[in-house]
C-alpha cells in the first residue's frame, strides 16, 4: 500500500506542477506558431533532415515493412485463420472462459484498457496488458523481455497460472476432441497429432499478421510529404530533437528493443523488478521494455503498470524528467537501488510544443482495428 501511495503521489504532484501546460486532446494549441520553413527542411531525404538529438546511436526512422515470418514457422493463410480461431477461443484456458482476446481486445487497441489485467480465477496480474499490434517485430517480448519469440510467448501465456492457467496436455486433448480443429490442424501441419507447439505456431502466425503499417506517419515516410499537417510535422521535429524521444524510439518499429527505468516502478506494486527478475543484473532493476508507438492513441492506460491514464499526461511526465525512484526502507538491504535512465532529463517543452508532439503521436495510429470474433468449431 505504501508503494501505491508513493507512486500515485509522485504522479499527481508532477501533473499538478505541469498543470499550466495541460491541453485536452483535440483542443486548440496553447499558442505559438509552427516554426517557419520547417516543412522545407523535411521535404528531402532523411539524410538532410535536422540532426536528431540523441546521446548515442539511433537508427533512421522508417515506414514499417511487412513482418518477417521465421523459417521454423512460415506464413500461410490457413495457419493465420486457425490462429485467429485459437486466439479467440476460451477453451484453451483451464476455466474455458478466458481467451487470448480477453486481454488483447481489438476494440481496445488489442490491449484491455486496464491498469492490471485479470486472468484465471479472477487473479490480478502484475502488469498492464501490452497491445499485440506489431508484436512480431521486437526481439524480446513481455514487459521484462523473458520471451524471445511469439511462439514462446504464446506457450508462456497459455500456461501461466495467473493468466490462462492451461495444462498443455489438456489443451491438446480438448482440441483433439473437436473435429473442426482436427481437420484444420491436418490442413495446416499435415498428419500427426495436435500438439501445444503447433497451437503456439498458429497463434503466433495470427499475431504477426496484426500490424499497423499505413498510418499518416508511414505514408509520410514512404514519400507522401503531405500526409502530416504542419503541426504534426512540428511534432515529428520535436520527437527527433528537443523532446529527445529518438533516444529510445527509433527505427521502423519506433523502439530500441531495450529496457529502461523511468521511475514508474514502486516497491511492492505489481511487477516492480522488471528486467532484473530475468537477468539478475542490478542495472536492470525496475527497467522495462521500450514500447513500440504505432497505435499509441488507442492503448491507454500507459506504462508497464498502467500508471498514467492519458497520453498528454505521459508527455508531461517526460517533460518534467520523471523522478529518481529508489526502494523505500521496507525493501531491505538486499534490494538494488533503481537508477533512473541517464537518457531521461527535463525537457522544457512549452504548451504549444506539447500539443504538437501529441498530435504527431496520434498520427502514428491508423484508426482502431476492429475485428469480429470468428465462428469457432464445435
Amino acid at each position: 500500500m505504501r508503494g501505491i501511495l508513493i507512486g500515485l503521489g509522485f504522479v499527481a504532484g508532477l501533473l499538478v506542477a505541469a498543470a499550466g501546460q495541460y491541453l485536452p486532446p483535440g483542443g486548440k494549441a496553447a499558442g505559438g506558431p509552427v516554426p517557419e520553413g520547417l516543412r522545407a527542411r523535411y521535404e528531402g531525404p532523411q539524410s538532410r533532415w535536422p540532426a536528431p538529438r540523441v546521446d548515442g546511436e539511433a537508427r533512421l526512422l522508417a515506414a514499417l515493412p511487412e513482418p518477417e515470418y521465421p523459417a521454423s514457422n512460415p506464413y500461410s493463410a490457413r495457419k493465420e485463420r486457425l490462429g485467429k480461431q485459437l486466439f479467440f477461443d476460451p477453451r484453451l484456458s483451464a476455466s474455458g472462459q478466458i481467451a487470448c482476446a480477453s486481454c488483447h481486445d481489438p476494440e481496445l487497441g488489442w490491449a484491455d484498457g486496464r491498469r492490471y489485467s485479470y486472468g484465471h480465477d479472477r487473479q490480478r496480474g502484475e502488469v498492464s496488458a501490452p497491445s499485440i499490434l506489431n508484436a512480431g517485430y521486437p526481439e524480446r517480448l513481455f514487459w521484462d523481455g523473458r520471451a524471445a519469440s511469439l511462439e514462446e510467448q504464446a506457450v508462456a501465456s497459455l500456461t501461466n497460472p495467473v493468466e490462462m492457467a492451461a495444462d498443455p496436455d489438456k489443451v491438446v486433448a480438448r482440441l483433439s476432441g473437436i473435429e473442426g480443429y482436427r481437420a484444420q490442424f491436418r490442413a495446416v501441419f499435415g498428419s500427426g497429432p495436435i500438439g501445444i507447439g503447433k497451437t503456439a505456431r498458429a497463434i503466433a502466425t495470427f499475431v504477426r499478421s496484426r500490424t499497423m503499417r499505413h498510418t499518416p506517419f508511414d505514408r509520410f515516410m514512404r514519400g507522401d510529404r503531405k500526409a502530416l499537417d504542419d503541426r504534426e510535422l512540428w511534432g515529428l521535429h520535436l520527437f527527433r530533437t528537443k523532446a529527445r524521444c529518438m533516444n529510445c524510439h527509433h527505427g521502423a518499429n519506433l523502439t530500441d528493443g531495450r529496457f529502461h527505468h523511468l521511475g514508474t516502478s514502486f516497491y511492492g506494486v505489481g511487477n516492480y523488478q522488471g528486467r532484473y527478475a530475468v537477468t539478475g543484473r542490478e542495472s536492470d532493476y525496475g527497467a522495462f521494455r521500450t514500447a513500440p508507438l504505432r497505435g499509441v492513441a488507442h492503448t491507454a492506460p500507459y506504462m508497464h503498470n498502467g500508471l498514467v491514464p492519458e497520453l498528454r499526461s505521459v508527455l508531461k511526465l517526460y517533460n518534467a524528467g520523471w523522478w529518481q525512484n529508489a526502494p523505500p526502507d521496507q525493501a531491505g538491504e538486499r534490494a538494488p537501488t533503481a537508477r533512473l535512465s541517464p537518457r531521461i532529463e527535463p525537457l522544457g517543452l512549452t504548451g504549444a510544443e506539447l500539443d504538437a508532439l501529441e498530435r504527431f503521436l496520434r498520427a502514428l495510429s491508423g484508426g482502431p482495428q476492429r475485428m469480429a470474433p470468428p465462428e469457432l468449431p464445435d
